[in-house]
């Protein structure tokens, strides 16, 4: 397994990865097949990313193929460029096994490199698997965003949480 930095031919692995691991998870924000962004535009993105500095996509490869991602997307505003959102994706298969905490060390590291202070994301209430690795990792729940999300035919809660570096 290797853990590294996205690069711009990974775009359309990417894409493709990203699609799969929505329509294999129920806590995503975009539901299967509602994203539209294909592999020239996932590019674009790759390459503004590596131009803003706060922000990266690191990436998880098992023979040659993408199983997993975690995405650094850092602040636009003066105020705010210290810090990041994260959203991170899992192929199933490769879930509980350690790389969910191998892509967060590798993002600490680069986060650490690059000045960010805050790494922040939200996740469902009732994904346990989420939380327990967002704590493992540091993470500490700052709030909850009540009825945040519609899932199912019903509104669910999340919470937010963030780490300092």
């Amino acid at each position: 397994m290797i853990i590294r930095k996205v690069k711009l031919d990974d775009a359309e692995r990417l894409v493709n990865l990203i699609k799969r691991v929505e329509s294999e998870s129920q806590y995503m924000l975009f539901e299967s097949g509602e994203r539209n962004i294909g592999p020239e535009q996932q590019g674009h993105r790759i390459e503004a990313m590596k131009k803003e500095g706060n922000s990266t996509i690191v990436v998880a490869e098992v023979n040659d193929e993408l199983v997993g991602y975690l995405i650094a997307i850092g602040g636009n505003a003066k105020r705010n460029k210290h810090s990041a959102y994260l959203v991170v994706g899992i192929l199933s298969v490769y879930r509980g096994i350690g790389l969910g905490t191998k892509l967060f060390k590798h993002l600490q590291i680069w986060a650490k490199e690059h000045s960010i202070h805050r790494l922040e994301l939200s996740v469902v209430t009732r994904n346990e698997a989420g939380l327990r690795l967002y704590k493992k990792m540091g993470f500490d729940i700052e709030g909850t965003k009540r009825d945040s999300l519609y899932i199912d035919g019903e509104f669910v809660d999340e919470y937010y949480m963030s780490k300092l570096l």
